[in-house]
């Protein structure tokens, strides 16, 4: 076997996993908003949860999608953690048939009709329609993933693996080892299936060894069984960057894989038997009489996808009974403790999956909105703090603030580089404008954050410099109009977020004057009053520095709004 063999099995395995990657995000783009709405829409008990995460999955080929949706709408409220399992165990059958399309390759001669595809490709990419332009990438990707099995199929057959002394006395030494061949093979099937990321690319793998004759098919099974534990556990690791929900929904995809092949080992070779037989393949046979193994090998193809669709079925008519003792499980595993308000982590993006691009807006846009519900908090904190008297509750206050201000800074941080790393992967034109759009939002709502810490910080310096004299009372409650009337157009922009209305945006603007009028006023006043010696000089300013504060604050609020009703001009 030369280094140049391997090489090309390698690169056949690489244009595989390419074409993949590139037809499932070419469905997402195709299909992504109608898929979130039937996602929010069909998943009203744990039946129709299960039927929705098989179709979804199905549509887009791609498990990984399907759970980055489904713990999207478990942050935002819009599903139960309960019917969120439901629909992760629909996507278990849904991502079957990955198999039986890499079956279909392996079966027949893909080769006729892939470069003729690619034409049509191409065509359809350089159209004008961005919808056409999505159909020519998922083409594209169809015809790259036959191409990777036609060629995959080929590199193995020039292998003649089925004759590799080395390869051969292999599987033949670990064969003889009983149950424990089986928990290696299972073992060495999750373990690649962590290193490729790739559940499709290992069961390619698998199928090329089985129908080769270098793999008995109890030991390519084991392998099949090991990938469905691996393609959990990548998803875990992503998800401990996220919250407590999205930890426990990727937690429940490892109880109900791990469940289904624990049961599967105990009945293992009855289960696989059973399933050869349904495909015509004698398994037991084929382990003594070499010469039936070779005439029957095409059947292999066949056997995977089959005890691939039977195992996750199965689990699936098992445990769809058990989603409620599954969800106080996973719950106590991730319990969560404390006041969440006051440490910095991100609720919504969960982190670690950006392979499905389109499907991640929605989490970057409930997390904006989180952001601006914690701005607003901020805001009401330094609306207590100019009515705080004593050093101490003073001094404690404005330590929380300059708290949130940080989680504030982090947060600005953590979205754009969450938005950055989106916009790396192939998005269609209108979710890029989307994107750049956000990136305006973050930036805004960032600011203010700043200006409610610019007037927390006034607050201080004037408690500080100026111990022995207060506002008079006509200025607190003068500041406590401007505040209020800050705190209302805080309100109008969530209303915004939340439903982007026109009656909505009219509101944020008319908030906007109000709080421009209200502060002009406020600083003719000013001159008079200290003409008039109601107050220092030194107190004047750190009154105007709050009124003025106030009024930058709208305008931030404005800016956001703009940003999310596609408006260009930006208030300076």
């Amino acid at each position: 076997m030369s280094i140049y063999m391997i090489l090309k099995l390698i690169g056949s395995l690489a244009l595989l996993m390419y074409g993949m990657k590139v037809m499932s995000e070419g469905l997402q783009k195709m299909a992504g908003p109608q898929l979130r709405h039937v996602l929010g829409a069909m998943t009203t008990n744990r039946f129709t949860g299960l039927l929705t995460g098989a179709f979804v999955t199905a549509a887009v080929q791609s498990s990984t999608a399907t759970t980055v949706m489904t713990v999207s709408f478990v942050n935002a409220g819009l599903l139960s953690l309960a019917q969120a399992i439901s629909v992760i165990m629909g996507a278990n059958i849904g991502t079957t048939l990955t198999a039986w399309i890499m079956s279909a390759g392996f079966n027949f001669n893909m080769g006729d009709v892939v470069y003729p595809c690619f034409i049509l490709g191409i065509i359809l990419i350089y159209s004008k329609s961005s919808g056409r332009k999505n159909a020519g990438d998922f083409v594209f990707g169809l015809c790259f993933l036959f191409l990777g099995l036609a060629t995959l199929r080929s590199n193995a057959a020039d292998l003649d693996l089925g004759h590799n002394e080395a390869v051969l006395n292999f599987f033949e030494t670990t064969g003889q080892w009983g149950f424990l061949s089986t928990l290696l093979f299972l073992f060495l099937g999750g373990i690649l299936t962590m290193c490729v990321q790739s559940s499709a690319a290992v069961m390619a793998i698998t199928m090329i060894l089985c129908s080769s004759g270098a793999l008995p098919i109890y030991q390519g099974i084991a392998l099949v069984m090991g990938e469905n534990i691996g393609t959990t556990v990548t998803s875990n690791i992503a998800a401990m960057t996220g919250n407590s929900q999205a930890r426990s929904a990727a937690l429940a995809h490892l109880v109900f894989n791990v469940f289904g092949v624990i049961w599967v080992l105990c009945i293992f070779k009855f289960f696989v038997n059973f399933v050869c037989g349904i495909v015509g393949y004698d398994a037991e046979l084929a382990s003594t009489d070499i010469a039936y193994a070779q005439s029957h090998a095409n059947l292999l193809n066949y056997v995977l996808p089959t005890f691939h669709t039977a195992f996750n079925v199965c689990n699936v008519l098992i445990l769809i009974w058990f989603i409620k003792p599954i969800e106080s499980f996973v719950k106590r595993v991730f319990s969560s403790n404390g006041d969440e308000d006051e440490d910095f982590r991100l609720k919504f993006i969960t982190g670690g999956i950006l392979s499905t691009a389109e499907l991640s807006i929605m989490e970057a846009r409930k997390e904006l909105n989180h952001y601006a519900e914690r701005t607003q908090r901020m805001f009401g904190l330094v609306q207590e703090l100019l009515h705080t008297d004593g050093i101490k509750d003073f001094t404690k206050l404005y330590a929380r603030i300059e708290k949130y201000e940080g989680i504030s800074d982090n947060m600005e941080v953590e979205i754009a580089n969450y938005l950055n790393s989106v916009s790396d992967g192939r998005l269609s034109s209108d979710t890029k404008l989307k994107i750049r759009a956000m990136l305006r939002e973050v930036s805004e709502i960032e600011s203010i954050g700043d200006s409610c810490y610019k007037i927390a910080t006034s607050l201080n310096h004037k408690r500080q410099n100026q111990p022995k004299e207060d506002f008079t009372a006509d200025q607190y409650r003068h500041m406590d109009q401007i505040m209020n009337l800050a705190d209302e157009s805080l309100t109008c922009m969530m209303q915004v977020l939340a439903t982007n209305t026109e009656r909505d945006l009219m509101a944020s603007f008319n908030k906007e004057n109000e709080l421009n009028a209200f502060r002009d006023r406020l600083k003719n006043l000013n001159l008079e009053d200290i003409d008039a010696g109601k107050y220092s000089y030194q107190t004047s300013i750190y009154y105007m520095d709050i009124v003025n504060e106030c009024e930058k604050l709208g305008d931030y609020v404005v800016n956001v709004v703009e940003a999310r009703s596609d408006k260009k001009e930006k208030k300076q």
